[in-house]
């Protein structure tokens, strides 16, 4: 199932990234490379607890927030807007294709997708 489910998010980014190539450049390249591992720096939050840790990488990787950085763009005629939704929609399709889902509060190895890091290894093999 695990395989099936990232096969889906690699879909999902393929489209992103299709619509990020056809959109208007806001962006330079360089800058979208730096916008696309921005959601990354919201782990930082871990540094203060877990508990603040979990709901900044939470709120940077839930896809409900980039949908509504695409609306806004798209309905306000905001391009920034709507390249910067995309961009972090494709981070959390990327990070969930590669294993790391949202995050359990008091766990940060635990996400929606399983676990990750040593707590893996402790998990039995998904099967497609």
């Amino acid at each position: 199932m695990k395989k099936l489910l990232s096969l889906e998010e690699v879909a999902q980014l393929a489209a992103v990234i299709y619509l990020l190539v056809n959109l208007p450049a806001h962006f330079s390249i360089g800058w979208c490379v730096v916008i696309f591992f921005l959601p990354d720096v919201y782990a930082m939050g871990y540094l203060v607890n877990n508990t603040l840790g979990t709901f900044m990488y939470n709120l940077a990787h839930h896809k409900l927030v980039a949908i509504g950085l695409i609306a806004i763009g798209y309905f306000k005629g905001n391009t920034a807007a709507l390249q910067l939704g995309y961009l972090f929609y494709a981070h959390s399709c990327f990070d969930r294709a590669i294993g790391y889902g949202l995050k359990y509060l008091g766990n940060p190895n635990k996400t929606h997708l399983g676990f990750i890091g040593k707590e893996k290894s402790k998990n039995t093999p998904d099967t497609f």
